[in-house]
């Protein structure tokens, strides 16, 4: 699946840690951890989502990092 077909998106960390999330082309807000992200997908409608959803599903576009990053590299 290409990235742009993925209706969510993580971006990489600023640097105060937080991760811009995207879904359906809107920006959301800025999360700070996988539950951040859970509860931005449960505010767009996904309600049932909890942080093992965020982590394992495929619908994710995940840049600069995976679920575990959440500082900027060096």
């Amino acid at each position: 699946m290409a990235a742009t077909t993925r209706p969510v998106t993580v971006y990489p960390p600023d640097d105060e840690g937080g991760r811009r999330v995207r879904v359906d082309g809107e920006i959301l807000g800025r999360a700070y951890s996988v539950t951040d992200v859970a509860r931005f997908l449960q505010e767009a409608g996904l309600q049932g989502w909890d942080e093992m959803d965020v982590v394992r599903s495929l619908m994710i576009d995940w840049r600069g990092g995976g679920p575990d990053v959440w500082t900027r590299g060096v």
